[in-house]
């Protein structure tokens, strides 16, 4: 594969407090807004009607529009340039956040969501590629720990603030709150002075992108809607078959762009770095246990204890207090002595702290001596593994090609965490009980100590490119 040349990202580099503060709030604000309408389902029913389908669409419209566009929104970071297409999707974003407030309908709503899927489909993989862009060495390192405490936590702070919003103020103020950092957000971003361009600007691989989006499209729908409608459904079966076949075709077209010296959506090259490619399938292993405990302990909270929606909430924050308190210190420490080793532990104490879930029981009061130290160990884990497996990754990858590398890790993490939580039901065995609880974390300790092993037979400390 021919890389397609890149101008020097010095500018970026003066600009980097400003950099990383905007990676931060966008990708938070993203992460905040894909967990925080859980809670907020109920009253969403109750205003504007139509039952569990605009329920199941209010989160189903926005999955699917960002798992089956992250990788052309990684193309387009590396075609366009990082700054541009952050800016796009945020602009797309806070505009889809203000319809979703104003929404007079359940239909408006479920539009205005895939709306916002597309808008957080272009942050994602741009906002990381700044980081890659402007930092180098233990600075990139340390930069790459404080967005994922960030990026990590808002996801798990989604059902606290989701909950209290609700209640105090009402579902709408979810996305009025959401489009106001934006706003900030898109003002900082004008700011940077600098960012990376092709030196000549290269054809988009539509071919590749409409693969892509149709296959990560197809198998996503079906994974969801499954749930709902059970796997013999038409829609269901046509959905996964056709995203499978797509997914199928995509990887020889792209040999064919490759060969022809074009520029393919996904450069397979990347997987010649060792890296980039044990750092993905301990991705797929460790964010697919990662969507599997947090789905099922939330759920169990509410519906075998009784915590109304805001408590579940909190009672689920010492992972993101973890995540706080050591991700900043791990990438320093990552940045210095390497990943491999804290990619190997991280998910080790992860799982140590899903089997102490094992002694959760019908009593509530086991809080304190169960699902508390299980989920302090398993934040822990998060916050040794996550930056180091990040820094792996993107550190295999030539600059010019970090949006689609980061792209390529961000599709792997979430279709991981939806096929886990699609399957969900299955291991509860059909309801969520203390049984399905222990099943549930059985199957997410054998997932972390899975990437606790891949990552340390395979993972080499140092940039890893061949």
């Amino acid at each position: 594969m021919t890389s397609t040349p890149h101008a020097a990202a010095a500018p970026l580099r003066d600009d980097r407090r400003t950099v990383l503060v905007v990676a931060v709030l966008s990708s938070f604000v993203v992460g905040l807004d894909s967990s925080v309408v859980n809670v907020a389902l109920p009253a969403i029913r109750s205003e504007l009607g139509g039952g569990l389908v605009v329920q199941q669409w209010t989160v189903d419209a926005y999955l699917v529009t960002l798992g089956s566009l992250i990788l052309v929104a990684g193309s387009l970071s590396d075609v366009f340039g990082r700054v541009r297409i952050i800016t796009w999707g945020l602009v797309v974003f806070g505009v889809a956040s203000v319809l979703c407030a104003v929404a007079p309908s359940g239909a408006v709503l479920i539009v205005a969501r895939a709306l916002q899927g597309v808008g957080g489909a272009l942050v994602t993989p741009s906002a990381l590629a700044l980081i890659v862009a402007a930092f180098r060495g233990a600075a990139q390192a340390k930069a790459i720990g404080t967005w994922t405490a960030w990026s990590s936590a808002a996801s798990i702070l989604g059902p606290v603030v989701g909950g209290l919003v609700v209640d105090g103020i009402g579902w709408r103020w979810i996305f009025v709150l959401t489009a106001v950092p934006i706003a900030v957000t898109i003002v900082l971003v004008l700011r940077i002075t600098g960012d990376v361009h092709p030196a000549t600007r290269p054809r988009i691989d539509v071919v590749g992108a409409v693969l892509a989006v149709v296959g990560v499209g197809g198998v996503v729908l079906g994974l969801i809607e499954q749930e709902r409608l059970g796997w013999g459904a038409p829609i269901v079966v046509a959905a996964l078959v056709l995203g499978a076949a797509a997914l199928v075709a995509f990887v020889p077209w792209e040999l064919r762009v490759t060969r022809t010296s074009g520029v393919p959506l996904v450069p397979l090259a990347l997987f010649r770095a060792r890296n980039f490619t044990v750092g993905n399938l301990a991705t797929l292993s460790i964010y697919g246990a990662l969507g599997m405990v947090f789905f099922v302990v939330t759920l169990f909270l509410q519906e075998v204890w009784g915590f109304p929606a805001w408590v579940a909430g909190l009672a689920t924050l010492p992972p993101t207090v973890m995540l706080l308190l050591l991700s900043t210190t791990v990438g320093s420490l990552a940045g210095r002595w390497g990943p491999r080793w804290f990619m190997a532990a991280g998910p080790a104490v992860g799982a140590v702290g899903a089997l102490l879930l094992l002694f959760t029981g019908e009593d509530p009061a086991g809080y304190w001596w169960s699902v508390l130290p299980g989920l302090v160990l398993v934040g822990a884990g998060i916050a040794l593994m996550v930056t180091p497996l990040t820094s792996a990754v993107l550190g295999s990858v030539p600059q010019s090609e970090a949006g689609a590398g980061s792209a390529v890790n961000n599709a792997v993490a979430r279709i991981a965490g939806l096929v886990t939580v699609a399957l969900a039901g299955v291991v509860l065995g059909g309801g969520v009980s203390v049984q399905g609880l222990h099943r549930a974390m059985v199957v997410m300790a054998l997932l972390l100590l899975a990437g606790a092993v891949v990552s340390a037979v395979g993972i080499r400390n140092g940039t890893s490119r061949t």
